[in-house]
């Protein structure tokens, strides 16, 4: 099958003639034709296989009758981030170069004048970010009344990741006969129910199996510590000595741990860049095209990247972190090994990661394998994961160390128990009428026990001692009072 028997236009057919492609994937050639027909369509596929073209070039077809109209764009395409919405733009500058549609790019990030003359110049294609596009809405400079087509990428992101009102409210100001198109990698079950309030009747289109993983991508594990520092170590030295580098997307789950893992490496001379939605627009999009073009070799990104982003000739992810959700496994190694490639995905493991490595091998139902033999399977068993310090140690580690030196030196010493104290009364209630006092002296630090870890308090603290016994009933504000409720009133005369 060739794409010339999908039915798609000659201005169409030949951009892509032009492009360098002459056989559709299986996602494009089973959608295609229902996207032509009019159809609601869901669509699954393994991500690296050109389901951007799957609605793109239907819709160049559909859009080469009709005009646009002044801020009542023709089509709607939703996006989850904003390198995912530019990728879409580049994806109909090239595919429509025959045509001599408008679009414009709604996203964060970038000025709402220039956004905004677009808009009122009228276009055929919309392309944007939920939030953006709400906020154009809400000034009064967008209607949704005149769209034909809406097309929700990357669905399961879209309606799992919180945009979940903003997709309905969006739906409600588009009207009802509209066409809908629905496109992403993983569809969970729960994720597919929610799809059934925004399709009518659709065409479910699964060219492979949901949530798996393409067979050109070869799936590695490699044994680490929690110990944040060796973890960076092992990184390193699997970039520098792995087989066939060229270049890799390295996924953290936290923006902390990409700005940290950033810094190492480019500290022991590797040419790296970062990607995470914490920076400006100009700066993420300078960070993708210096990866793009080879100005650097290793991308530290979140998760920001892993949806969508087509990056011609990846040749190696690794996941520094293992994801918390399993479909993030699916749509991160999915950078490599694009378009019929080979790729390599490794995924460094520490002892507190079993449990979501168990959860992905169980979400694309195969075994992975590990680097130089599988370790012993104690250090795989954990009760989950541990919250870890600055320092990149667990905090019961951690407790446990600052509190050994402790132990160690009260351990010689019998326990010497406190001088037993009488409890004074409350400053408030020794003083009948309120009078200026003067400062009290300083005090003796108070004895401690020989098994406390407190130092002695400071000299010049003004507080009352506190009981030593729990029991000592509470009178008033307790074994303090304020210094200002201390001062003198003058009360007026009648």
């Amino acid at each position: 099958m060739t794409f010339s028997d999908l039915g798609l236009s000659p201005k169409v057919l030949s951009a892509v003639e032009a492009s360098g492609y002459t056989t559709p994937t299986p996602i494009q050639a089973a959608a295609i034709p229902e996207v032509l027909a009019r159809k609601d369509v869901l669509g699954i596929a393994q991500t690296g296989t050109g389901k951007t073209a799957s609605f793109t070039l239907p819709m160049l077809t559909r859009l080469e009758q009709g005009r646009a109209r002044a801020r009542m764009p023709r089509t709607l395409i939703l996006e989850p981030t904003r390198e995912l919405a530019a990728q879409v733009e580049e994806s109909f500058a090239k595919y429509g170069q025959n045509h001599k549609l408008s679009m414009a790019l709604l996203i964060g990030g970038v000025s709402f004048g220039d956004q905004d003359a677009k808009l009122t110049r009228g276009v055929d294609v919309l392309i944007a970010t939920p939030g953006r596009l709400l906020d154009h809405h809400e000034r009064g400079r967008l209607l949704l009344t005149g769209i034909e087509i809406l097309v929700i990428d990357e669905a399961d992101r879209m309606l799992d990741m919180g945009f979940i009102p903003d997709i309905e409210r969006i739906c409600k100001l588009i009207p009802a006969a509209r066409q809908t198109l629905f496109f992403s990698a993983t569809m969970p079950p729960e994720i597919t129910r929610l799809t059934e309030q925004f399709l009518r009747d659709p065409v479910r289109i699964e060219v492979a199996r949901a949530s798996s993983t393409a067979t050109t991508v070869t799936q590695r594990l490699i044994a680490t510590s929690d110990d944040a520092a060796d973890k960076r170590e092992v990184l390193r030295r699997e970039v520098a000595q792995v087989e066939g580098f060229k270049n890799a997307i390295i996924f953290c789950n936290r923006k902390r741990d990409v700005a940290v893992v950033y810094k190492s490496l480019q500290q022991h001379g590797f040419k790296v860049a970062a990607l995470h939605g914490d920076l400006d627009q100009r700066a993420r999009m300078a960070a993708l095209e210096s990866f793009k073009t080879g100005e650097v070799d290793l991308l530290v990104a979140s998760d920001v990247a892993a949806r969508g982003l087509d990056i011609p000739d990846v040749s190696h992810v690794v996941n520094y972190d293992v994801p918390i959700h399993a479909e993030d496994y699916v749509h991160r190694i999915g950078r490599t090994g694009r378009a019929g490639r080979s790729g390599v995905a490794l995924t460094l493991v520490s002892p507190s990661d079993g449990k979501y490595l168990d959860t992905i091998e169980k979400l694309i139902k195969t075994k992975l394998e590990w680097q130089g033999g599988e370790p012993d399977a104690e250090t795989l068993v954990s009760a989950g994961p541990r919250r870890r310090t600055r320092g990149g140690r667990s905090a019961g580690a951690a407790k446990t160390e600052a509190q050994a030196p402790a132990a160690k030196a009260a351990s010689p010493a019998p326990k010497a128990s406190a001088p037993a104290r009488t409890p004074k009364a409350p400053a408030a209630a020794a003083a009948p009428a309120p009078v200026r006092e003067a400062p009290p002296t300083p005090r003796a630090p108070r004895a401690e026990s020989a098994g406390s870890s407190r130092g002695p308090r400071n000299h010049g603290e003004r507080r009352p001692p506190a009981p030593t016994h729990d029991d000592a009933p509470v009178v008033g504000l307790g074994d303090h009072v304020p210094a200002f409720l201390l001062r003198p009133v003058r009360l007026k005369r009648a």
